[in-house]
């Protein structure tokens, strides 16, 4: 009896096992419909839609690559002259240490900016503020050679200079890009040497376009962007998604020195025309009046009486200068110039400006309630003059 259960046991698990594997390798067999898997569809990555060099089209090496040859590194020198002890005239000092004190060397500053490229004739643009104090200056080329660089000429009312450089090899000059044609929310590069590090780049955004009355440069019209300018990025270059300059940083908004992403470039529509008169020229005309003016507060207009704050108050006249000359008063409102209307102080100034000297030109103007027009013979804009 016990070898016949035997036998069963074995027969059972034989068939059980034999029903497994027919089940799970060949359920037609046995007539069963199994339930398919749920059908799932898997985004393969495939090749990178590629650019002319074969890259990404997010990526922005092409714009990179094309830019970075004609932004350089600008190295600064001054000699300064070592202070004077204080007990230098001392007799019994003198007994002790003799003339040693009076034939200490003289000591050099150095300091560190960057610089574009602009033209094969070795023009470099950069900011006044990187080589105004400076006595040598030597430029890094992206290939490594470093070259001695002259002062071409400098604008401190625009914080712009121009270098120039002497070259035996092919000098590689940027693309200049259009500001017109620049929007908020434009992918933007910033090119530089920050901190000394070397040439790094590093992307962000158009913030805002227009940006004036920040108290930087006496004529503002600053690019705003997030890309990261740091020390060292002064005079860079600011370029477009396709390597196109667009601006040369100049400023930061920082509380410690660093970027807080909010960095400042001067349009190149702005330093092309300064940097076109300083080759020329040697250095930058702008027209001038010889005006001091303020804004109109509505509080103001109301304790003068006027019948709107519309315009920019003249509230000084230099004596002998081309307004004084026209009949221009202390407590005109200045509306307009040559038809462009000027509702603050630093559209004046930029209007002015731009016309040239020894040409009149008709200044729309409010006495009291009266409107009136005045033609003035235009002045050359002496240097860092305070009044327009």
């Amino acid at each position: 009896m016990h070898r016949l259960w035997m036998i069963f046991t074995q027969a059972v698990t034989l068939s059980v096992a034999i029903l497994f594997v027919i089940s799970t390798l060949k359920p037609e067999w046995l007539g069963e419909q199994r339930t398919p898997l749920p059908s799932i569809t898997i985004q393969e990555a495939t090749a990178p839609v590629a650019g002319d060099g074969g890259r990404p089209m997010a990526s922005y090496a092409e714009a990179a690559r094309a830019a970075l040859p004609a932004v350089v590194h600008i190295f600064t020198s001054k000699e300064v002259k070592a202070l004077r002890h204080p007990f230098a005239n001392d007799p019994l000092f003198r007994h002790f240490f003799g003339d040693r004190l009076e034939n200490r060397p003289q000591q050099r500053t150095s300091g560190l900016g960057s610089g574009v490229i602009v033209s094969p004739e070795g023009y470099v643009l950069t900011n006044n503020h990187v080589i105004e104090a400076a006595d040598e200056i030597e430029v890094a080329l992206n290939d490594g050679r470093k070259l001695p660089a002259r002062i071409v000429g400098r604008d401190p009312e625009s914080d712009l200079a121009v270098l120039q450089i002497q070259s035996d090899g092919k000098l590689k000059a940027i693309t200049f890009g259009r500001t017109e044609q620049l929007h908020v929310g434009d992918v933007v590069l910033a090119i530089g040497n920050p901190f000394g590090v070397g040439q790094t780049v590093t992307m962000g955004i158009v913030s805002a376009l227009g940006r004036t009355h920040l108290g930087i440069n006496t004529f503002e019209d600053f690019i705003q962007t997030d890309a990261a300018i740091n020390p060292g990025n002064s005079g860079g270059a600011l370029v477009d998604a396709a390597g196109n300059l667009v601006g040369i940083n100049a400023a930061i908004y920082s509380r410690s020195g660093g970027s807080l992403g909010i960095g400042f470039a001067i349009p190149v529509s702005l330093a092309r025309n300064v940097m076109e008169q300083i080759i020329h020229n040697g250095s930058v005309t702008r027209g001038w009046i010889g005006v001091e003016v303020q804004p109109i507060t509505q509080e103001l207009a109301e304790s003068f009486g006027m019948p709107s704050s519309e315009g920019t108050l003249i509230s000084g006249v230099m004596r002998g200068s081309p307004a004084d000359r026209a009949g221009v008063r202390p407590g005109d409102v200045l509306l307009d110039v040559e038809g462009r209307r000027v509702n603050d102080p630093q559209a004046m100034l930029e209007a002015i400006a731009a016309l040239a000297p020894g040409r009149k030109a008709a200044f729309g103007l409010r006495r009291g309630k009266e409107g009136i027009q005045v033609q003035v013979e235009i002045g050359r804009r002496p240097p860092l003059s305070r009044g327009d």
